[in-house]
């Protein structure tokens, strides 16, 4: 018995001891692999992996890192070639001839049924990628990015022809979006529906492991084409790591723990656990974290829906009263913690060619005050009220515009709603005035501009307030005729500048892209499309 005792002892031992160095072998591999996998959360989930359906960020993030398309912009949204190494445009802008590289390769599939299961782009794939997105079979949420599109042909396997109906002059930022990526038609085919979770591109990262609402796991492509300055093969990574946390502040924990490699923008729930009133970092997060803002193309406004029948919306005074009644610097201070600019140079937002700071509105509480009571005297409403619609994101500044414009002699009332009630209501012109955002599909001023002009009125458009002013139209027409881009962009800041004059929104502040990034990831940029861009990182071993 004694032998037997024994006997298990050291069996037991040697069973712990394996166990033990199994598992600090695998911690150490971790610690050791740690700085080759980039690591994110998208809290607002990921619906599919197929580029013609990447409406959102987070599908448009990781098709960023899975497919390529003709072109591609930089952080200062200057036009790139990606898989299209040049192009020519013809003088009636009608014409685009794009020359693809011939060293593209989409991922290894058996399915490709090659030597080494994967074969080059050719011209074709773009005529069968881009057929597919306006496929009503396959029902892509992108097809309308062809609307300006008479036809499209492979010339030959290297040259890509597209003709348009009339001159379009932000068309290759069109080209830049994931909804054009190629794809390829033997793998679609192959999967059928089931291409949304079975990917298969031409990017730097290719798919690994997609576990729905847990996590998704894409690895490093070595076939990839581009390099960097030094010629070294892109991407630096081995790995991107991505969770699925549907809740920022278990986003936020995770990030401070080091789980996490990046926190892009700031939630209510933690901006004042990481943030100071000022917008600086905590001196608890100073020496781990470092923050990193730039311009995005997003506008945060109110609009007025002029078609209705509120006197107080009608009224010139009144839309000009709001504009000057409150603070627009003091807002963003206090309940953005310092993270956006005032919007008082119109509606095109900062960072966009076409920008300028044209003479918006500032605090100027002693004319809001004028302009009211000049609406009093008009009228003879000795009460003059206005309801904004809002959701509860961002019930704060609207119950501070209203506290402002109260001291100014208006009343406000705040209606705070679901999401999907303000945006059902303002398709069908049943609000009054109501808080909204419009973040651009592509990086032109026109995108900003087609809001305001008549034939979108909704909802046959994006034309919530139902403006219409002729001269608007008639320079928003012409400047689709301008091929030359600074007389185009001055186009744009008339139109700019008859927006301000007619007041049929309020520009409350133009958004900044803000990252909280661990300070041994290296490489990492904003550009002002807000798109995740990862073939360039690198990380530094933790010390």
């Amino acid at each position: 018995m004694k032998i037997f005792h024994y006997s298990f002892i050291i069996r037991y031992l040697a069973i712990f001891y394996i166990l033990f160095t199994l598992i600090s072998c695998k911690d150490s591999f971790k610690e050791n692999r740690d700085h080759l996998v980039f690591r994110y959360n998208e809290y607002s989930n990921t619906e599919s992996l197929d580029p013609a359906f990447a409406r959102n960020p987070g599908t448009i993030w990781p098709t960023n890192q899975l497919f390529n398309g003709l072109v591609q912009f930089d952080e200062s949204l200057q036009v790139l070639p990606d898989i299209a190494k040049s192009w020519k445009i013809s003088d009636s802008a009608l014409r685009y001839t794009f020359t693809l590289r011939k060293d593209v390769k989409f991922h290894k599939h058996a399915q490709f049924k090659t030597k080494d299961s994967t074969r080059f782009v050719v011209a074709k794939d773009f005529v069968y990628s881009f057929n597919r997105l306006i496929d009503p079979k396959v029902a892509s949420p992108g097809n309308w990015v062809l609307k300006y599109v008479e036809e499209y042909q492979a010339l030959n396997d290297s040259i890509f022809e597209i003709r348009l109906k009339k001159p379009f002059p932000a068309f290759l930022g069109l080209m830049s979006m994931r909804y054009c990526s190629v794809v390829p038609k033997e793998i679609v085919e192959f999967y059928g529906p089931l291409f949304r979770s079975n990917p298969i591109g031409t990017g730097p990262f290719k798919f690994k492991l997609w576990e729905e609402n847990v996590k998704l796991v894409l690895r490093k492509n070595e076939l990839y084409f581009e390099k960097d300055e030094k010629g070294r093969q892109l991407p630096y990574l081995e790995a991107v790591a991505i969770t699925f946390l549907p809740e920022k502040q278990s986003e936020f924990l995770q990030f401070a723990k080091g789980n996490l490699d990046f926190l892009n923008s700031l939630d209510a729930s933690y901006k004042d656990e990481l943030l100071t009133p000022t917008g600086k970092l905590r001196d608890h997060y100073k020496n781990r974290i470092k923050i990193s803002k730039g311009p995005y193309l997003n506008s945060e406004y109110l609009g007025f829906y002029l078609d209705g029948d509120t006197k107080e919306i009608q009224s010139e005074y009144i839309r000009k009263a709001v504009n000057y009644g409150f603070d627009r610097q003091k807002m963003i201070t206090y309940l953005k913690n310092g993270i956006g600019i005032p919007a008082t140079s119109g509606f095109i937002p900062k960072g966009l060619p076409g920008f300028r700071n044209i003479k918006g509105y500032d605090y100027n509480p002693e004319k809001s005050r004028k302009l009211i009571q000049a609406y009093i005297q008009e009228t003879g409403d000795t009460n003059p009220t206005i309801r904004i619609a809002t959701d509860s994101n961002y019930q704060s500044i609207c119950e501070f515009i209203q506290r402002e414009l109260e001291k100014m002699g208006l009343t406000v009332l705040v209606d705070v709603m679901p999401p999907p009630t303000i945006r059902e209501k303002k398709w069908s012109g049943e609000l009054d005035t109501f808080r909204a955002s419009w973040i651009a599909d592509y990086p032109d001023a026109e995108n900003f501009l087609s809001p305001f002009y008549s034939k979108n009125h909704t909802p046959n458009g994006p034309n919530y307030t139902h403006f219409k002013n002729d001269t608007f139209d008639q320079l928003y027409e012409e400047s689709f005729l301008i091929t030359d881009t600074k007389t185009r962009e001055e186009h744009y800041i008339k139109m700019d500048s008859i927006i301000v004059a007619n007041a049929p929104i309020v520009p409350l502040y133009y958004d900044q892209v803000t990252q909280f990034i661990h300070k041994n990831v290296k490489g990492m940029t904003t550009n002002p499309q807000n798109h995740l861009v990862l073939k360039r990182v690198w990380k530094e071993k933790r010390k």
